[in-house]
């Protein structure tokens, strides 16, 4: 509902900030994740809830890092923005998420000869481990707030509106709020999903993969739903509802071919995935529930997707522009 309120699952918002045109994607994470810094590490002082660290792979991460970047800007969507999306009638969404579930049992079937390839294994470790108590106290606040700092910077350079913020606290809660033991016991995520609806329906896959994504990834398969049901649910009550092929941004680089647009989400849907999977995470779980943890293993991916993001946008779309 947030990110739908303010059209951050719209290929022409993800692919803008790509081609440097839309901010709010941008806008959106920065704030989001220096505001979760802030209440999800006051909340883990408190015994609320606990870390849920990814570990730091460091091939895995990086490479994963640059497949999930590539995807993303080529795509225009990431696993969660899929779902609402295809709710909201996008059919170059629903092929993206074909494209998610076969790179996603792809990395499902090479999973024991690929894992051992994706090292080395350096922990799970994080700001916090890292630091004295009051130095990381002070240096949580001084990021935080820089964080949300850059957020509104970037909307003085681009001011269209402020559904963003909106969202960004939104997200925030939301992240909060699954994290206590109450709840759900762990923040947001959703590419598990991807292996575990693709192994459900096929039976394919290593074993030793399944037993590591069968409890989260059946979690973030009901998220999945829930995301596509409020995305349909507000696109119906808005009037808003409307199949379509090919979104305005992709018509002015690449034009209007249906088959053109649906080749390309689907390679995208595979990169997107695979990477996912390689990383151990995605947007939602690595970036914006990784960073609120100040993750090392998570601020490195979300290094990597950004410049990778960004050199994929510039290269995929301006070198096709068409007109």
């Amino acid at each position: 509902m947030f990110l739908q309120y303010a059209r951050l699952n719209r290929f022409d918002t993800i692919a803008g900030m790509a081609l440097l045109r839309n901010f709010s994607v941008a806008k959106t994470m920065a704030f989001a994740i220096g505001l979760g810094m802030l209440l999800m590490q006051a909340e883990i002082q408190m015994g609320w809830a606990s870390d849920h660290i990814k570990p730091l792979i460091l091939f895995g991460i990086v490479g994963g890092g640059v497949l999930f970047g590539m995807g993303m800007a080529i795509l225009g969507y990431c696993p969660g923005t899929l779902a609402i999306s295809l709710g909201q009638g996008s059919l170059d969404a629903l092929v993206g998420i074909f494209g998610g579930l076969v790179g996603a049992l792809l990395f499902a079937v090479v999973f024991p000869l690929f894992s051992p390839l994706l090292g080395p294994d350096l922990g799970s470790m994080s700001l916090r481990g890292s630091l004295s108590p009051t130095t990381f106290w002070v240096t949580l606040v001084l990021l935080g707030g820089g964080l949300m700092g850059v957020a509104f910077a970037l909307h003085r350079v681009d001011p269209r509106g402020w559904s963003w913020l909106y969202a960004a606290v939104g997200l925030t809660l939301l992240n909060v709020v699954l994290d206590l033991p109450a709840i759900a016991g762990h923040p947001m995520g959703a590419s598990t999903a991807f292996p575990w609806l693709a192994m459900t329906l096929t039976g394919v896959g290593a074993p030793s993969y399944w037993h590591k994504i069968a409890e989260p990834g059946a979690w973030e398969f009901r998220f999945l739903v829930g995301a596509f049901l409020a995305g349909l649910f507000f696109s119906l009550i808005q009037k808003e509802f409307r199949f379509k092929a090919v979104p305005d941004l992709w018509q002015e680089y690449h034009g209007g071919s249906v088959t053109r647009r649906f080749f390309w989400a689907f390679v995208g849907g595979v990169l997107l995935l695979f990477g996912a999977r390689m990383a151990g995470g995605c947007t939602s779980g690595h970036i914006i529930s990784g960073g609120m943890q100040l993750a090392y293993s998570s601020l490195l991916f979300a290094l990597v997707v950004f410049l990778t993001f960004l050199t994929t946008g510039r290269l995929f779309y301006r070198q096709g522009r068409v007109g």
